[in-house]
């Protein structure tokens, strides 16, 4: 039984109009990842893995951290569970060469029919993290990156990436005022829903949704082609009732390996 290097969130996908993710501890191995994976499949839903570990400090992390993503890419496809999945790349744990790297895991990925997501950079960060998508897509058009609508820099961001193919995750992050965020989040939420890219909604407050929603409807958005995101128990109730109502509904887990912080 493999352990897996590092903590590993599942997200997982639904067929109709968000997405909404829960976290719990899975366990400590690549196999539970597959095993919980497989169990939301039978629920009706597609699963993706964010990569938790600590930033690659030499040769030999780098290379067990890409063999990491790698292993369970193949896992998940010897099951029959990579098809649809979304993998969450961190760029800090691939080491360098980190464009190579990350193509390794790409192409893994993309041989398995999964798809690929760039974490959350930090704000210093942006530029770099853009620049290796950019690079990326050439060889892997739907790959995509996560922003936080808190920065400044995000609805120009989120400007340049809103063509067709491109995939952005919009997460709130955090500010000194709520309500400047929450405005800054709407902002880029109309820039993304009103382009021709695919828009992953991250956040867990009622009325974001609730907006998100109202501006899916105004711009003509079919539910196929955007995603909401949350983490698992968070408004349990509301996520059971979109699910009733036939809305795109997911979850998510954690597995860390023994001594791993979750």
């Amino acid at each position: 039984m493999r352990p897996l290097q590092g903590s590993l969130t599942l997200l997982s996908r639904s067929a109709a109009v968000g997405r909404i993710g829960r976290r719990f501890v899975a366990g400590e191995r690549v196999e539970d990842a597959v095993g919980v994976a497989a169990g939301l499949r039978v629920d009706g839903f597609e699963v993706g893995f964010d990569h938790l570990v600590a930033p690659a400090r030499s040769e030999a992390q780098t290379v067990a951290a890409v063999a990491a993503y790698r292993t369970l890419i193949d896992r998940l496809a010897d099951a029959g569970l990579a098809a649809g999945a979304d993998v969450t790349l961190r760029p800090e744990v691939l080491g360098e060469p980190l464009l190579d790297n990350a193509r390794k895991v790409c192409r893994t990925a993309h041989r398995a029919g999964a798809t690929v997501t760039v974490a959350r950079p930090e704000p210093g960060n942006v530029d770099a993290a853009l620049v290796l998508v950019a690079e990326l897509r050439q060889e892997f058009p739907d790959v995509g990156v996560t922003l936080r609508a808190a920065e400044p820099r995000t609805e120009d961001d989120c400007r340049a990436l809103s063509g067709r193919g491109s995939r952005v995750r919009l997460g709130r992050g955090s500010g000194d005022d709520p309500a400047e965020v929450d405005t800054a989040y709407v902002r880029c939420l109309k820039v993304l829903l009103a382009g021709d890219g695919y828009p992953m909604i991250a956040t867990h407050h009622p009325r974001l949704i609730e907006i998100a929603g109202a501006l899916a409807s105004r711009y003509g958005r079919a539910p196929a082609t955007y995603e909401l995101q949350l983490h698992y128990g968070v408004r349990a109730v509301e996520q059971r009732r979109l699910a009733a109502s036939g809305s795109r509904c997911g979850s998510s887990c954690r597995t860390a390996p023994s001594g791993t912080p979750t």
